[in-house]
């Protein structure tokens, strides 16, 4: 367990880039995750989970429309476990969940509820794939086979990145590298595969044409 308080997490914090009106903004959990983005654009590095994705991006799209300067696109580059044998490369989420969160309704309170999927639109010119976010590093088997039931790729941050852009009407993109098969070997795995999965992220944003302002 991180000793840090809350207030050392610079939560809400852009990287770089000023304003970020019409402009694409990238979100991702760790800096190796986006080291190959250009310097010049608008990066918020969120943490890693639910919770700080949520709280940073909430806090700079609420300060972008108080400003009256919301960007065109956010952007999540990251890292996603496979949950199904023969997956490698990117992937553009076209459906996320939160595979963590589970309260049935028998009280009247769906109302109070985020849905249990978000639908995304996707450009149609890379792989797709469903999304299962929740705040665990998956790395058993046993969750990999229940949570490839309805998704193929799992991460931590995804559900919430794609919630906090709904709230604030703004298009999202969702990619995602395989950097591991969410096994037993999937922590030491991942390590080892966030440089290659930096570069192949950067790539597949320069297909979709997302570099380009």
């Amino acid at each position: 367990m991180s000793e840090h308080t809350i207030d050392q997490y610079n939560v809400g914090q852009l990287v770089s880039g000023e304003s970020l009106a019409g402009r694409t903004l990238f979100v991702a959990a760790v800096h190796g995750e986006a080291e190959r983005l250009p310097k010049d654009v608008p990066l918020l590095i969120t943490g890693i989970g639910t919770l700080p994705a949520a709280i940073s991006l909430t806090t700079v799209l609420a300060r972008a429309q108080a400003q009256g300067a919301l960007p065109a696109r956010v952007v999540n580059v990251g890292t996603a476990g496979a949950l199904r044998d023969g997956m490698a490369g990117v992937y553009e989420v076209n459906r996320v969940t939160k595979h963590d969160f589970h309260l049935d309704d028998h009280s009247g309170i769906a109302q109070y509820l985020l849905p249990d999927a978000i639908a995304i639109e996707t450009s149609g010119r890379l792989p797709t794939a469903g999304l299962a976010t929740g705040d665990q590093f998956v790395g058993d088997s046993e969750t990999r086979e229940r949570l490839a039931k309805e998704s193929s790729l799992c991460d931590m941050e995804g559900y919430a990145v794609a919630a906090a852009c709904a709230l604030f009407g703004v298009p999202v993109t969702l990619l995602k590298q395989i950097s591991d098969s969410a096994d037993e070997v999937a922590e030491e795995a991942w390590a080892q595969a966030v440089p290659k999965g930096a570069r192949q992220l950067f790539t597949a944003l320069g297909e979709l044409g997302l570099l380009e302002e």
